[in-house]
């Protein structure tokens, strides 16, 4: 394949996407699925059902965002391809802005559990969060789906939680990191759908899981739900694998690193990532891997791998470790359903989580908190809108510097949509000897009211945002 040099490809990619956004037609309508409260020992593949048609309907705004226009960009994944579905229900979140926001009294669990499991339906195609875990566990490997044995690893989001030991109170700074009654709720509706809690390991190999969010996932019916944090006191604390080196794509000179025996063990893996701002502009599922893996670091791991100037002051073209990640065997290889979790969804990543910096503008959350959870199969295209809800937030923007006016910041899903002959020139591989293709479908939003992607204007490619 020819490769455009950047400018042509930038000219070819704007001159597209303006004429899709040019026959804007209407989005996708569907009603949230009920849950499915039977357990089954194994989880079989569902028969799946009809979708809701397309209505037509114009649009409210033209086009707003941050980033340049550009028609959808790679090959759309999962069994609903170029799916992102968007739970929201202001009802989820009951903090009033004083004390700490992890507290799990914050949350309405009963509201977030539904949430959940309308996202895993919706996102599988299913009626039922049951039978939308038994079409995701099936969507990988060799196809049988889950079996009392095959081990699942959940990548949390724990930077901003306890950093030098157990924290039993949560975290003394009040950074945001992954929410507990979110990861609860997801727990619980793997549980029920027939996952043995033993098969569970929650992991992140750079911080430590606070104590009462490990007793608060881990009661009842989820009691054996593993922790692995870099806890030297815990006995599951993360080990490397030194059989399982990463294999960087670009000129990598930090230290060599090596994924953690919970993920190369592992059978299937959940990426569940946050919604928030960060020093670099978006921290989505991409980024959250940096939590993926092992070095001499107790703490640093990214600084010891030389990986942070690659996304620092990133540029369109550049090659992104990124990629790299997102298309390891073990890591995306081996991923069920990527996450964002945004019931609270702060500015920045290193200042205590506070009303100011987490009250979103936009509609529909009109100066309250998202009150959202975003799920995905599509690694791309869940960044892609994660990026354009930032970007396009002024609560973001006018919080964060390094947010406001950065479009460099989505170079890497351009990397990762068109891995197989990247602008940058990179020779991606998958760690295991493979080299990648496209990892998913990557473009922006029409614009900040409408929020419709290209399939909910009628096409047959692109993204697909389906709120429930």
């Amino acid at each position: 394949m020819k490769q455009l040099s950047r400018r042509a490809f930038v000219q070819a990619s704007g001159i597209a996407g303006a004429a899709a956004l040019l026959t804007l037609a209407g989005c996708n309508a569907e009603s949230a699925p009920t849950s499915g409260g039977q357990k089954a020992a194994q989880l079989e593949q569902p028969t799946q059902p009809e979708q809701p048609a397309v209505e037509a309907a114009a649009p409210t705004a033209t086009y707003d965002s941050t980033f340049p226009a550009h028609a959808p960009l790679g090959q759309a994944r999962g069994i609903m391809p170029g799916r992102v579905v968007w739970a929201h229900d202001p009802a989820s979140v009951l903090w009033d802005g004083s004390g700490e926001w992890w507290r799990p009294e914050n949350y309405d669990e009963a509201v977030v559990r539904r949430m959940v499991d309308a996202a895993v339906a919706s996102v599988a195609g299913a009626s039922s969060p049951l039978e939308g875990w038994r079409a995701l566990f099936a969507s990988v490997g060799d196809g049988a789906g889950y079996a009392p044995g095959r081990k699942v690893a959940i990548k949390c989001n724990l930077n901003g939680a306890a950093e030098y030991d157990d924290d039993t109170t949560g975290t003394p700074t009040g950074d945001l990191y992954t929410n507990p009654v979110l990861l609860k709720c997801l727990i619980a509706s793997l549980v029920e759908a027939g996952v043995a809690p033993g098969d569970i390991t929650a992991y992140d190999t750079t911080r430590i899981f606070p104590d009462y969010l490990k007793e608060l996932c881990a009661q009842g019916p989820c009691a054996g739900v593993h922790f692995a944090d870099r806890n030297e006191g815990n006995p599951g604390r993360v080990q490397a694998d030194v059989q399982a080196p990463i294999v960087w794509s670009g000129p990598v000179n930090g230290e060599t690193c090596y994924l953690p025996t919970c993920v190369t063990g592992a059978d299937y893996l959940i990426n569940f990532a946050d919604l928030k701002g960060h020093d670099y502009g978006i921290t989505l599922c991409a980024k959250n891997h940096f939590g993926s893996f092992c070095n001499s670091s107790k703490m640093r791991q990214p600084q010891q791998a030389g990986l942070h100037p690659f996304l620092s002051g990133q540029r369109m073209g550049d090659y992104s470790p990124l990629v790299d990640l997102m298309g390891s065997a073990h890591l995306g290889g081996k991923t069920i359903l990527c996450i964002l979790g945004a019931l609270v969804a702060p500015a920045r990543n290193t200042s205590a989580v506070t009303p100011e910096i987490s009250q979103w503008t936009m509609e529909p959350f009109s100066g309250g908190f998202t009150a959202s959870v975003f799920m995905s199969q599509d690694p791309v295209a869940i960044d892609s809108v994660g990026a354009d809800f930032l970007m396009n937030e002024p609560a973001m923007t006018g919080n964060n510097a390094a947010l406001e006016g950065n479009a460099g910041c989505e170079n890497y899903l351009h990397e990762a949509a068109l891995a197989a002959a990247p602008p940058s020139g990179a020779a991606y591989g998958d760690g295991s000897g493979g080299i990648l293709g496209s990892l998913g479908v990557h473009e922006h939003w029409d614009n900040a009211v409408d929020k419709r992607y290209s399939r909910n204007r009628g096409s047959a490619e692109g993204i697909e945002l389906v709120r429930v």
